[in-house]
């Protein structure tokens, strides 16, 4: 099953949008996991367990395991998401981009090694920078459009002929990138109306949507710009809302990531229509 058919029969299994990040900061970890050598493997599988029946996706950031020197744990945690949750995307959140013979192999560390479904990547060097991701068709690339940090706007919004930098992008992935029908873009919550620009222009293309819960993007303005006719069509993440959820010293971790998760859940199904 490639990654677009995996994806839209999470939606429906699971009722969801919503894409749990898997970003773990040691300084924010529960204290049994922070001198532990498997910690943060520890830490995520349990987050995992606790939000699988909740999520359309799960996105470990992988710049949160190699500034640790936690690449193995990574592995082992994709490992873990492909033997226990089959059914469940799983996307790497890497943002590369680079040309030629460089970007296959950073495809190779996306599918091969961490056999993720689907990678993030950075279109800014053009289309030999991509391509080598789509030598797995079966693979989704998901391409960065228009970001959810204030600071996108400094390159995205840069008119060309007219229209902001990052519409020509999501035109271009739509009629002339995404020739095997694997690609998505990321969008984000924190920009409703661009975001609903995107979806005019791309049609039932699947978008990454980055910016609720810690960064505040509004969940029903987030909806109703990003959703495609039948209420689906988005992988909204939240990470750090659901990850470090505990309110008061005691709390279980995973019971409160998994109520965050359950909330937020449907909060965005509240908006579905």
């Amino acid at each position: 099953m490639n990654f677009i058919n995996k994806l839209s029969a999470a939606w429906t299994a699971n009722d969801s949008l919503l894409c749990v990040g898997l970003d773990p900061d040691m300084a924010k970890l529960p204290p049994q996991f922070q001198n532990d050598p498997d910690g943060i493997f520890k830490f995520c599988t349990e987050i995992i367990d606790a939000t699988a029946d909740l999520a359309c996706s799960f996105k470990p950031q992988i710049a949160y395991f190699a500034a640790l020197g936690a690449e193995r744990q990574l592995e082992n945690i994709c490992s873990y998401l492909r033997a226990n949750y089959p059914h469940i995307p799983l996307i790497l959140d890497a943002k590369r981009g680079d040309i030629g013979a460089t970007a296959r192999q950073y495809a190779r560390e996306a599918y091969d090694r961490y056999g993720a479904d689907a990678v993030t990547v950075n279109p800014y060097m053009g289309s030999d920078s991509i391509e080598p991701y789509m030598e797995w068709s079966e693979r989704g690339v998901i391409i960065l459009c228009r970001t959810s940090n204030a600071g996108g706007s400094d390159l995205q919004f840069l008119q060309v002929d007219g229209k902001p930098l990052y519409q020509h992008v999501a035109r271009l992935v739509a009629q002339k990138w995404n020739s095997n029908g694997q690609c998505a873009l990321v969008v984000g919550a924190t920009y409703p109306e661009e975001l609903a620009q995107v979806r005019a222009i791309v049609g039932d293309m699947p978008l990454l949507v980055p910016g609720i819960g810690a960064q505040g993007g509004d969940i029903a303005a987030t909806v109703a710009s990003g959703k495609t006719a039948d209420g689906s069509g988005m992988m909204i993440n939240s990470s750090r809302a659901i990850l470090y959820a505990t309110r008061q010293p005691g709390e279980d971790f995973a019971a409160a990531a998994r109520r965050v998760a359950l909330e937020t859940r449907d909060a965005i199904n509240l908006h579905r229509g």
